[in-house]
């Protein structure tokens, strides 16, 4: 019995037939005997990764229809995160991943679908949807909108994506940019729709969708505008009917196994450092919780093959011309245990089948595993007495200068005030910037920090200050940068305890982030400390902030108990 003959079949439900009669989707008799497929979509034109998925919807419900199915839309919201960056807007970007979450479970249960088909793009959007399809566990396949194309400065004929604005802002507060150089910059760093064009987050976490099974090869780096993706749009729609006909769920595919193989091609990647607390979340939703030091055995023998902005040069036009997301697995599986090639995927072949045939064209965008950019991944989880149950660094992106530093705390108590007090000239070369009460519960929504980063790396310290968070990271960020500081300062965590000038030693190599302070002064201040009032105390960001859990385990929502 299909899930959906719960509201189809039956004389009974002669009154459900009817209000699905007046939704103008049901075209035939014929279509009570097919499977009815959810297409959730996250269009929204505020969003340039979304604003064209309207389309994208059209075309991935002809192609279901054409595969034998029923689709039904309907759509979620989103946050864009550099729309929302740099003010209050960005508290919700992280919470609004539990709002897509449930209520992408709440429209699969409520309404019985055999199947969906998830159309994300940016950030936020594809972990949530990812939460709901491990939650309800319906045969589901995911599909992007695609990666935006790299902008080009008409001027210097450099290559732009949006980190190039960021970081242009403080290149201009610094006197570095004139006003006019920033506004070409503006206008050209963003030419088309699409996910913006580096590894940054959102297109790290399609690119994972491949590796974990849940969409196709192509899925994570041909561009919006490539007419190619009309094809991966029109597979899409026989894959969910194939994998409804064949009662392959998530479950089947989300296995601790395939995890292994999302985080092996994080680290050959470099991705952005919020696919770990994003891949955490959607493992535990799958009953396959990860341990953040397990992430440092694979990122100990996965060597770091591919360099994309904004560690590197290149942009994800780029990866895909190189042969994409199956070549870097290609490549990587050439090491014994980097892979499990035996996982399922969603075109019912394993990964192993997927990637046999990926070619590298292009040995400077994907490098061989002779000429590694690292033999270890380009992910690293750092531990200490300042983050005891872990930190989060892209290795990638740091300098071989930057790889162990130490130097006196600069502290800022709020993402804002980190921002004006870097764009004031408040930090100087050799400084660690300490941002707090930014973490999951304390921001609340643990905001992104691209802005002060940025504003770091315009002001020409990039390669000399360092700075540590219980916040998090665009993925745009590159440089010293450590987040997630686990347990957070709301929390009571050692990093609420930091003061001005003490020195903070970072050593990647050794996986170290420490405080140099001795114990017992540290307990001293643990026991002086007070736990400061809440920054939102109404709405939907203080019912988040009361049930967030820590950064270490996915900053999913704690359980009630009932």
């Amino acid at each position: 019995m299909a899930i959906s003959d719960t509201i189809k079949k039956g004389t009974v439900r002669a009154p459900h037939r009817s209000l699905l009669r007046a939704t103008g989707v049901i075209q035939s008799e014929a279509d009570w005997e097919k499977p009815f497929i959810a297409v959730a979509n996250s269009f929204a034109q505020i969003i340039p990764g979304h604003a064209h998925l309207d389309v994208v919807g059209r075309k991935v419900r002809e192609a279901i229809r054409r595969a034998g199915g029923v689709p039904f839309e309907f759509n979620t919201i989103g946050v864009d995160d550099g729309i929302a960056m740099g003010h209050a807007g960005m508290k919700y970007s992280l919470a609004s991943r539990e709002l897509i979450a449930d209520c992408v479970e709440t429209m699969l249960r409520a309404h019985c679908f055999d199947g969906v088909v998830c159309i994300p793009n940016c950030d936020k959007i594809v972990p949530g949807m990812m939460m709901a399809a491990a939650r309800v566990n319906i045969p589901a396949v995911f599909v992007s909108g695609g990666p935006m194309k790299a902008g080009v400065n008409p001027a210097t004929g450099e290559v732009l994506d949006l980190n190039s604005v960021f970081v242009g802002v403080g290149a201009h507060s610094a006197g570095k940019l004139s006003t006019e150089q920033l506004t070409t910059l503006e206008q050209n760093a963003c030419p088309s729709c699409g996910s913006c064009a580096g590894m940054f987050t959102a297109n790290s976490m399609n690119c994972l969708c491949e590796a974990l099974g849940l969409a196709l090869p192509g899925n994570g780096t041909i561009l919006a505008t490539d007419p190619r993706r009309d094809d991966l749009f029109e597979a899409v729609g026989k894959v969910i009917v194939e994998l409804v006909n064949n009662n392959i769920r998530p479950s089947d595919i989300l296995t601790h196994a395939a995890f292994d193989n999302a985080f092996a091609l994080d680290m050959a990647m470099g991705g952005s450092t919020n696919t770990v607390l994003h891949a955490l979340a959607v493992a535990i939703e799958a009953g396959t919780p990860f341990d953040l030091h397990h992430l440092n055995e694979v990122a100990d023998r996965v060597p770091h093959v591919c360099k994309v902005a904004p560690s590197g040069v290149h942009h994800m036009e780029d990866v895909d011309r190189a042969g994409g997301i199956p070549a870097i697995l290609n490549t990587i599986s050439r090491k014994p245990g980097t892979l499990d090639l035996g996982c399922l995927t969603v075109t019912g072949k394993t990964l192993g089948e997927n990637i046999a045939n990926a070619d590298v064209t292009d040995p400077e965008v994907i490098r061989p595993l002779d000429r590694a950019y690292s033999q270890k991944g380009g992910l690293a989880i750092l531990f200490g007495n300042l983050a005891p149950q872990g930190s989060v660094i892209k290795a990638a992106g740091v300098t071989p200068a930057m790889m162990q530093f130490k130097g006196p705390a600069v502290i800022f108590e709020s993402q804002e005030e980190a921002y004006e007090g870097i764009l004031a000239g408040k930090v100087k070369a050799g400084d660690v910037v300490v941002i707090r009460y930014e973490g999951p519960r304390g921001g609340p929504g643990m905001q992104e920090m691209l802005a002060p980063t940025s504003a770091i790396a315009g002001r020409g310290l990039g390669e000399s200050v360092a700075l540590i968070t219980d916040g998090r990271f665009s993925g745009a960020t590159k440089g010293g940068a450590v987040g997630h500081v686990s347990p957070e300062a709301a929390a009571g965590g050692p990093i609420a305890f930091v003061r001005s000038g003490d020195i903070i030693e970072i050593d990647i190599p050794a996986r170290k982030l420490e405080l140099l302070v001795s114990d017992d002064e540290l307990a001293k201040r643990k026991a002086e400390w007070k736990r400061p009032g809440p920054k939102i105390d109404y709405g939907y960001l203080a019912r988040y902030a009361s049930v967030v859990t820590s950064a270490d385990t996915g900053a999913v929502l704690r359980r009630p108990e009932l």
